[in-house]
């Protein structure tokens, strides 16, 4: 199923996940340097592998959003099938389940 979102809110969104994946991005490069740190600049070894983690959950997120978007399933929830609505798009722009769908 194919949805279409009008081009105006697409390419918001577009460019909100494009923003996402560069800050997660500067974000993960920033750990990593600090992991290389006497002293891992200033955070302790588990609050690091844990911040790189959440920066590369970030990063496929947003990969994998984009990529739904140039093969035309974004907007679809992967479990119903159904569109996802644009508010939660908006709010969640990596969302692959719509609000009924998202495990709790």
């Amino acid at each position: 199923m194919t949805v279409t979102i009008t081009e105006e809110p697409l390419e918001l969104l577009r460019s909100m996940l494009e923003e996402q994946f560069v800050v997660h991005t500067n974000r993960l490069t920033e750990l990593t340097i600090c992991g290389r740190l006497p002293g891992h600049g200033g955070y302790d070894a588990r609050s690091l592998d844990a911040l790189a983690d959440t920066a590369r959950q970030g990063i496929a997120d947003t990969a994998r959003a984009l990529r739904r978007m140039s093969d035309g399933t974004y907007g679809i929830c992967r479990v119903c099938d159904q569109p996802i609505p644009l508010g939660r798009l908006r709010a969640v722009p990596h969302a692959d389940v719509c609000t009924r769908c998202q495990p709790h």
